[in-house]
């Protein structure tokens, strides 16, 4: 545990000398911690501040990821686990049970799964690749693992089938073969189905790819095998030979058994559904196109789309269910996507969201010769995962109970809250049951395998997320779950954008005008703040009662009038030292793509949207209180917001963009300050900048301007991650003191990026805390604005509140991102605010009651010395500085090559820390308040803008990012929750009783299947089949699902992993071949009683005898 004495720190170190990087260093591009300069006489903190957050305290790794797989391509259920499989294109698995039992597995290649199978109730699952390998994952445990792959060289693979309690993997490849391949030692046999023994001799042409392969329920030694030309052989497996062949113009998709084994049925390309008959295999008994029309010349109906899949299940109390997917007829081509489900002579067509990808029927047995009953469907969609009922006549669907719709609309942006007040999620959940949808199966949800319990961790965790078409979404995400607590539509408050409207006039968003681009949320007092890519914000409140009232709305203009920056002299400028070594070389602020030529008057004034006037009514829950929109100004449009804080204490919201601040108060409704970024310095400027020249054209691409669409989201900073991976030194000094790269920056103003209101000191040698704005800007600039609320509560509501530059700038490199304040032990200092109180209750009492403050305020010391401390972080570094002597204590240059994407103030452990998200990929730690580096781990390079707009950090070592469009990945960066993250995962395997055969009955034993037992053993066995060739495929040992291996492989811990792995693999070797030793021993002594046997039985016997 590290003592730092602040006394002894050398006096007058200027905060950010030159030299002082540590140049690449680490992966992150270094870092440099310096001490800086004494308060001297203005005083100085506690003598010593004891950290107690060491590098031992943290380590990364994924913890959940919740949401609908992307890109889904392949399904899988076990009937009597009850848990089901989803594969991707992505090369990713994720397996489900009961609510709870989600687990996500990736296949290192990344290909895509082509096809997923259980070994049923057996905790394996079989997965076969693009990349034409077989992976056997070990599912008895809670993170799966490989243990063999087999990677065939020679062949691709189409189609797999593992008999039910078989261990022999039938697979079907693209040139027509079929291979047989062990489960247990995944090796493939010599036993080969060649497709030119399958089919006829006379058969001139290749019968194409296999695209099925099913073992006759009336008997195993049977295989159907279905060719993609329309050929279907049924091979005697014993015989090795083909019983019967059958043949069809039509292209094969899929085949079905009748559980009987005496007929199946097939679906072909143009739409239609044979069923044969073993018996006479010559032509198909019956064949019906479902969706053609009937022609009016008795002519066969016309073909429609081809039918991708097709199940046959029988039922014994009623008609068989046939259930297709595809098949609709071409003339409907708006026709949506649907699932046919044919039961007795009544069709049901259910029309889906989005494609399918595949479907399977549940059924009570796994017995494929058992009437099967069928009692629900899971539809795999592109986009969704649906279950329908089968047991009742309406077929509804099942309520899902995963977060399988965080993707309804496209997230675009997200906020994590771990530890906050416990009383919300219930009051959440209360208001959003409210509006849940009817209609779902009565039913429990099919999907009920594995085991979860609550685990350890039981602080409450909120994730908020904001979406493209307004909505706004709370989750319930403790104990790494992920339920749905309640969802409002942020669009409400504006009126419907008519078709068409404004399109001349780029005057809206292209795709999604009410895009939530910012959100601010205050646990406490309930207050929630969004911020639109209209340029809008809106203050809410929250009310558990409804309420029917008009919406308060405000204008607000922000300008930037300034057209150059004229690079300062040193000697003006002795407080910024850093200032001369990273001068802006900007031309052309003026904003030469903000002007619009439109039809008509120069458009001045009118906000992007407009308010709803008339009084609207509000459900319980979040109430729209406020809307601010920003405004045109000479013909130029608002400028998306950048930045955006609330206080409910003050009443007051922030906001910001490139041309300047806005402070607002949501009590009285009234606008407080709108200024342009340069005023806000008054006399503190450090730059020397000229008057706005005349303006110039007004003409620009309409597609530049501020709103633009999602598509365009942080087109900037799209830019940025892009040229940071290839940024050289070279060209550094003739940067901004942003750390972005100059051409990008030649583009952008001195936008405001980071707000933060705190009871805290405005200027040097203050003797008391007051209330202040904190404000960032995007070259580096910090100032401080005093807020002069007036004394009571009676007077907050009449009196005006002042707001006024304080004068004081402290200077950092690189976009400011986040502040925070510690007290003089080291205590993260919460802002003030107002404990939440219902306005529209019922009671009277609560509408009218005072309102309570929470304050924070530093502890005032007897020797007037500092008592606070700021933490400052921008893209590039971070400091600490000591208030109120504005004295830099610490500063720690994060990055030089790179530029930080998110950096969070938490706690952990009952300390705090402070997080940061570089671009580069790396997630690193820093103590407070000495900065000192505790966790640098290069973890996940920003390859897409989502990660980058969604990366979120909170308390007791959390944080999440979207790590597709569909799915929220959760990672902790906690050792102590990587240490118990096993018991707070589900188990995908218990321990159930495969259900009993039933019995058959002695006439249907002697007279239904070929009575005899097939032993595939003997038959696909190296005693009997002989070895496959070497050069077919290759088989890989996969990690052995030993887990936490690769987490430990860095250092002595993983030398020590590897070594007991290494032993374990000795001692399985050693207790294989004890294993073998004895089975040749018992073997050798039954052939030594067999022989003796033998000559017992021969001994007085004569030749002749014999």
């Amino acid at each position: 545990m590290k003592k730092f004495n602040f006394r002894k720190v050398l006096d007058g170190l200027t905060a950010s000398s030159p030299g002082g990087s540590s140049g690449g260093g680490s992966g992150a591009g270094g870092g440099s911690v310096h001490p800086a300069g004494t308060a001297g006489a203005a005083g100085t903190p506690r003598d010593e501040i004891q950290e107690t957050l060491t590098s031992d305290y943290f380590q990364i790794c994924k913890t959940v990821r919740h949401g609908f797989p992307y890109l889904p391509t392949a399904l899988a259920f076990d009937p009597v686990q009850k848990i089901l499989a989803i594969g991707t294109r992505t090369g990713a698995i994720r397996i489900l049970g009961r609510p709870g039992v989600d687990c996500y597995c990736q296949h290192e290649s990344g290909a895509a799964v082509l096809q997923l199978q259980f070994l049923i109730n057996e905790g394996a699952l079989v997965s076969a690749c693009a990349d034409d390998a077989l992976h056997l994952w070990n599912l008895r445990q809670k993170r799966p693992a490989i243990l063999h792959s087999l990677k065939f060289n020679r062949e691709r693979i189409t189609y797999c089938h593992l008999p039910f309690q078989s261990k022999w993997l039938y697979v079907g490849t693209e040139r027509g073969n079929t291979h047989i391949v062990n489960i247990e030692s995944f090796i493939l046999s010599g036993y080969v189905i060649m497709w030119n023994k399958a089919i006829e001799l006379s058969t001139k042409t290749h019968p194409g790819p296999v695209v099925h392969l099913s073992d006759s329920p009336r008997d195993e030694g049977k295989l159907l095998i279905g060719y993609e030309n329309g050929t279907i052989v049924f091979w005697d497996l014993r015989s090795k030979r083909a019983d019967l062949r059958a043949y069809y113009d039509e292209a094969i998709h899929s085949v079905a058994w009748h559980h009987e084994g005496k007929q199946f049925m097939c679906s072909h390309s143009d739409g239609s559904l044979t069923l044969w008959n073993l018996k006479s295999p010559n032509r198909p008994f019956q064949t019906t196109i479902p969706h053609g029309k009937m022609q009016r010349d008795g002519k066969k109906p016309e073909s429609c789309k081809p039918i991708l899949k097709v199940e046959y299940k029988t039922c014994k109390n009623s008609e068989p269910f046939v259930i297709f997917s595809g098949g609709l007829s071409y003339d409907k081509a708006c026709r949506r996507p649907s699932l046919t489900i044919m039961h007795g002579k009544a069709i049901t067509v259910l029309e889906m969201d989005h494609p399918i990808v595949d479907f399977l029927t549940l059924c009570e047995t796994p017995y494929p010769n058992e009437f099967q009953e069928p009692y629900a469907v899971v539809v795999l969609l592109e986009k969704d995962l649906i279950v329908v009922d089968l047991t009742q006549s309406n077929f509804p669907i099942f309520e899902n109970p995963y977060p399988i719709d965080i993707h309804e609309s496209p997230v675009t942006c997200t906020e994590y809250f771990a530890d906050c007040p416990p009383d919300l999620i219930p009051v959440l959940y209360s208001v959003g049951a409210k509006h849940k949808k009817q209609g779902y199966s009565n039913k429990e949800w099919p999907i009920s395998g594995g085991a979860w319990n609550l685990g350890a961790q039981t602080y409450p965790e909120i994730i908020i997320t904001g979406h493209a078409d307004g909505s706004v979404k709370f989750w319930d995400a403790s104990a790494i779950t992920l339920q749905m607590l309640y969802k409002f539509k942020t669009s409400k408050v504006f009126e419907k954008q008519k078709q068409g409207e404004g399109k001349a006039t780029a005057e809206i968003v292209e795709e999604d005008p009410f895009a939530v681009q910012m959100m601010y949320w205050c646990p406490e007092s309930r207050i929630f703040c969004v911020a639109g890519v209209s340029a809008y914000v809106v203050v809410y409140r929250f009310s558990k009662h409804e309420v029917n009232t008009e919406i308060a709305s405000l204008e607000v203009r922000l300008q930037y009038e300034v057209e150059d920056i004229i690079t300062p002299e040193p000697e003006i400028i002795p407080p910024f030292p850093d200032a001369s070594s990273q001068l802006p070389s900007l031309k052309s602020l003026s904003g030469s793509t903000n002007t619009v030529a439109c039809e008509g008057t120069m458009k001045d004034s009118i906000p992007c949207l407009s308010v709803k006037t008339r009084p609207v009514r509000m459900p319980p829950g979040y109430q729209a209180d406020l809307v601010i929109q920003l405004v045109w100004v000479d013909g130029e449009p608002p400028q998306q917001i950048t930045s955006l804080a609330i206080n409910s204490a003050y009443g007051l919201v922030a906001f910001g963009n490139c041309n300047g601040l806005a402070v607002v108060d949501f009590m009285q409704k009234t606008v407080l300050l709108s200024m342009g970024t340069l005023d806000l310095y008054g006399s503190s400027d450090p730059y020397q900048r000229q008057p706005r020249s005349p303006r110039k054209s007004k003409q620009f691409a309409a597609d530049n301007f501020c709103m633009r669409g999602l598509s365009n989201f942080y087109p900037d900073l799209t830019k940025r991650i892009r040229t940071s991976y290839q940024k050289n030194r070279e060209n550094s000094f003739s940067r901004s003191r942003s750390s972005s790269v100059s051409s990008i920056d030649r583009d952008s103003k001195e936008a405001i990026t980071a707000l933060y209101f705190m009871e805290s000191f405005a200027r040097k040698n203050d003797s008391a805390v007051s209330p202040c704005l904190w404000v960032g800007t995007g070259l580096g600039m910090v100032l401080i604005l005093s807020l002069n609320l007036p004394a009571g509560d009676d007077l907050r509501q009449s009196e005006p509140v002042m707001v006024s530059p304080s004068g004081t700038v402290l200077t950092l490199k690189g976009a400011v991102l986040t502040f925070a304040c510690l007290d003089c032990t080291g205590t993260l200092t919460h802002p003030p605010y107002e404990v939440w109180r219902d306005l529209h209750s019922a009671d009277d009492g609560e509408k009218t009651r005072k309102r309570k403050l929470v304050m924070h305020s530093p502890s005032s010391s007897q020797d007037m010395g500092d008592h606070q401390f700021a933490v400052i972080c921008s893209e590039k570094q971070a400091k600490v500085f000591s208030l109120p002597s504005q004295t830099c204590l610490y500063v720690h240059n994060i990055t030089e090559t790179s530029f930080l994407l998110r950096a969070d103030v938490v706690t952990l452990c009952n300390s705090v820390c402070l997080a940061c998200f570089c671009a580069n990929g790396h997630i690193m730690t820093l103590s407070l308040p000495s900065l000192r580096p505790l966790l640098d781990i290069n973890y996940l390079p920003v390859t897409d803008m989502r990660i980058a707009r969604t990366f979120c950090f909170t308390n007791e070592g959390q944080a999440l990012y979207l790590s597709s469009p569909t799915e929220i990945q959760r990672l902790t960066y906690s050792q102590e929750m990587c240490d118990n993250l096993q018991d707070m995962l589900g188990d995908l395997f218990t321990p159930v009783e495969t259900p009993e055969a039933q019995n058959r009955g002695f006439l249907k034993g002697l007279f239904g299947g070929s009575g005899q037992a097939f032993d595939r053993e003997e038959l696909f066995g190296e005693a009997t089949a002989g070895k496959a060739s070497r050069s077919l495929a290759q088989h890989i040992p996969g990690s052995g699902g030993i887990e936490g291996v690769r987490g430990a492989a860095g250092g002595v811990i993983g030398d020590l992993t590897r070594a007991r792995i290494a032993l374990d693999e000795r001692g399985q070797k050693l207790g294989e071949l004890d294993e073998r030793t004895a089975s040749m021993m018992a073997s050798a002594e039954a052939f030594s009683k067999h022989a003796h046997e033998v000559m017992l039985k021969y001994k007085d016997k004569k030749w002749y005898q014999f």
